[in-house]
């Protein structure tokens, strides 16, 4: 059976560069917002948090293969 390495995806680490950059801008949102809309603050935070996850799943899965090829 021949091996099959995996490729690393370009579209995950950018869709995770993508996902930094709204966290940023929602986190921006929720400090210009705090005093005077602290509702709307908190759900930027929410989604902020969110897109951390999302980042954070898609950089530990290229982590993953490219740890993967480092070991065959």
């Amino acid at each position: 059976m021949p091996e099959t390495k995996q490729q690393v995806d370009i579209n995950q680490l950018n869709q995770a560069k993508a996902n930094v950059t709204l966290t940023q801008n929602l986190l921006n949102q929720a400090i210009e917002k705090c005093s005077s809309d602290p509702i709307l603050a908190l759900e930027a935070v929410k989604q902020a948090a969110n897109e951390i996850a999302q980042a954070q799943t898609a950089v530990s899965q290229v982590q993953s293969v490219m740890q993967t090829q480092q070991s065959q």
